[in-house]
């Protein structure tokens, strides 16, 4: 009984520690993208009015070249 409970709490802990990990990775790639979005907009200050489909089409066209 009590080694059942034991396995139970290292089940959660393990599962709390990837929560955990999964959170960084999101704030860690959230943080990615806004400051690249941000590089985006100082090289490119006319992407503000753009629309995403139209940014994405254009960037994909120019990178090609």
């Amino acid at each position: 009984m009590e080694d059942r409970i034991k396995l139970e709490q290292a089940k959660h802990r393990l599962e709390e520690a990837q929560a955990r990990d999964r959170q960084k990775e999101r704030k860690a790639r959230t943080h990615r993208l806004i400051r690249e979005g941000a590089a985006l907009e100082r090289v490119l200050p006319q992407i503000k009015d753009v629309d995403l489909d139209e940014l994405e089409l254009y960037l994909k066209t120019k990178l090609r070249e």
